[in-house]
C-alpha cells in the first residue's frame, strides 16, 4: 500500500474520489465485514470476469457478489458503488502498455500507441461502451497516456499541443473501438445492401456524389464479423489521423 507521505504535501490524498485512492493503493478497503477468502483485486476480478461473459447490461453487485461465492453486502466493504467498481475494472482490464516501439520517429511511435490502445480497448467487448466523463485517473490508464506523450516528445509541439494530440488520437481509437463493437454485434442479423437499396432512392441529379460513390464500390463494404478487416479500416483511418498530425507538426 502507497503511504499519503509519498506524495507531495501540498497534496491532501484526502480529497481524492475513493476509487483512485483504492486503484493506486492509498487506500485500503475498510475493515467492516468478512475478510477470509476476499480482497478488492478479486472482487475486481470477478467483476471482469462477469462483465466479459455477459456484458456491462449484466453487471451488479449481486451478480459479482454470486461469482465470488459471498453476499452482496460483503463488496460494500472493498468498494462503495457499483460506479466505482466499474472504474476499478477498466483501469485494471486495460492493463499496462506494452510491446510498444520506442525507438525511430514519434509517428511510428504514435501509429505503434494507437494501435496498441486499439488492441487492449478490444480485448474486453464492454471496455468500449463505458461512459467518458472525466480524463484518466487510473495508474494503468494514466501509464497509457504517458506513453503517448512520450511518442510525441520530440515534436516540437508545446505541451499543451502534445496532450491534444494524444488525446484526440486516444479518442479517435476508442470511437473506432465502439464502431468495432456495433458492427460485431450486428453480425448475423440482416443488413441493408445500401449498394442495391440506395439506387433505387436517389435521384442522380438530387445525390450526383453518393451515386458516384456506390458505382465507385464504396458502399461494397468488408465483413463485419471480420476483426482483421475492421483493424484495417481502424488503420486506414489512423493513417489519414496522422498524415493530419505530421503536417501540423512541419513533418
Amino acid at each position: 500500500m502507497r503511504s499519503p507521505n509519498d506524495l507531495p504535501d501540498d497534496r491532501s490524498t484526502a480529497t481524492l474520489p475513493k476509487a483512485v485512492r483504492l486503484a493506486w493503493g492509498i487506500e485500503e478497503p475498510g475493515t467492516r465485514g468478512p475478510r477470509k477468502g476476499l480482497s478488492l483485486e478479486r472482487v475486481v476480478d470477478a467483476a471482469i470476469e462477469v462483465a466479459d461473459a455477459e456484458g456491462l447490461a449484466g453487471l451488479s453487485m449481486s451478480r459479482v457478489a454470486k461469482q465470488l461465492g459471498f453476499t452482496t453486502m460483503s463488496l460494500y466493504r472493498y468498494v462503495d458503488s457499483k460506479d466505482d467498481l466499474v472504474e476499478l475494472m477498466a483501469d485494471r482490464a486495460i492493463g499496462q502498455p506494452s510491446g510498444l516501439v520506442v525507438s525511430g520517429g514519434w509517428r511510428d511511435r504514435l501509429e505503434s500507441w494507437a494501435l496498441g490502445e486499439y488492441r487492449a480497448v478490444r480485448a474486453h467487448t464492454w471496455w468500449p461502451e463505458l461512459t467518458i466523463s472525466a480524463p484518466p485517473t487510473g495508474p494503468n490508464n494514466l501509464a497509457w497516456l504517458e506513453a503517448g506523450l512520450r511518442a510525441v516528445s520530440d515534436t516540437g509541439l508545446a505541451e499543451d499541443r502534445k496532450l491534444q494530440v494524444v488525446l484526440n488520437v486516444s479518442l479517435f481509437v476508442i470511437g473506432r473501438a465502439r464502431f468495432a463493437l456495433d458492427l460485431e454485434r450486428s453480425a448475423g442479423v440482416e443488413q441493408v445492401d445500401y449498394s442495391r437499396m440506395l439506387p433505387l432512392l436517389l435521384d442522380e441529379a438530387r445525390f450526383p456524389a453518393l451515386r458516384a460513390a456506390i458505382e465507385g464500390g464504396a458502399f461494397d463494404s468488408g465483413d463485419a464479423d471480420d476483426a482483421h478487416w475492421l483493424e484495417h479500416d481502424f488503420r486506414f483511418g489512423l493513417d489519414r489521423m496522422l498524415d493530419g498530425i505530421e503536417r501540423f507538426t512541419g513533418g
